[in-house]
């Protein structure tokens, strides 16, 4: 009847916020992965992957679209209520899709279907200080939420094509200063895609909550990464942050768990996955 209760007495207790906070304060590294069905993410838990994150990125690498912006809701709560029945220890993450979080009762009621319908622990939005209100709103409701700066997929089509952000120290100093109000306004991560090393350290070091990169250097809290581009499923130009686990391993878990390995042991990302 008290799972969680239950749960507490396993090996490894599932990972929740306050594991991930107790982390960073640590300085363990976080392992993330994204997964869009129950069998990957059964493979993504085993090989000790603490974050799973069920990206609007399955857009591209399951849907076949160019973005990310033809995905729905329904699209994410179906991935996320598969992706429910694999893990058992992985934090499980969930995508608010474009246009799914335009104004605070919208993005409340769709919070609310990603946790209920699709089994999502913590939902992920996009935006800088235009999401603040957003943020506030859901954290005053008990929704968990990470916020995603730097390059925003959704924005794709707005800022020109996938491009590093906050080279220009103007745009670095704005990046960390919205990163600073969205977790006064109640985040509980900031996820950091496609910066340089030092804006990915300056706002790791400025934060309380645990920061993960994606394209955002060595120095923060955590890496998450595309599975299918990690097990080199994805075909054509990938991006320079992305490195093949499946070379030199046997089978998928053995991948999966080399990659785990890295991020743990800080032997990826390597200067070559970076940006200055």
């Amino acid at each position: 009847m008290y799972t969680q209760l239950e749960q507490r007495g396993m090996p490894e207790p599932p990972v929740n916020v306050s594991t991930l906070c107790k982390m960073k304060t640590e300085g363990e590294p976080i392992a993330c992965l994204t997964a869009y069905d129950a069998s990957y993410a059964a493979l993504v838990d085993a090989a000790g992957t603490d974050l799973v994150l069920v990206g609007d990125s399955l857009g591209m690498v399951i849907q076949g679209h160019d973005t990310t912006v033809p995905v729905t809701v329904d699209d994410v709560i179906y991935h996320c209520r598969t992706v429910a029945r694999g893990p058992r220890r992985a934090f499980l993450v969930a995508d608010m899709p474009f246009m799914s979080y335009t104004e605070p009762a919208q993005a409340l009621d769709n919070s609310v279907r990603l946790m209920q319908e699709g089994g999502a622990m913590m939902v992920k939005l996009e935006g800088g200080d235009d999401q603040v209100e957003i943020v506030e709103h859901l954290a005053r409701h008990d929704i968990p939420v990470c916020a995603h700066l730097g390059l925003k997929p959704q924005s794709v089509h707005k800022i020109g094509g996938f491009r590093v952000q906050g080279r220009e120290p103007d745009k670095a100093r704005e990046m960390l200063e919205s990163a600073r109000r969205l977790q006064d306004a109640g985040a509980d991560i900031v996820l950091l895609e496609c910066v340089p090393n030092e804006a990915g350290q300056t706002i790791t070091g400025a934060l309380d909550v645990p920061v993960i990169g994606i394209g955002a250097g060595p120095h923060v809290n955590g890496q998450i990464l595309v599975l299918y581009d990690i097990l080199d499923i994805t075909q054509g130009r990938t991006p320079r942050f992305v490195r093949n686990f499946q070379a030199g391993c046997d089978s998928p878990l053995a991948a999966l768990q080399a990659y785990v390995d890295a991020v743990k042991q800080g032997t990826y990302p390597e200067p070559e996955h970076c940006f200055s």
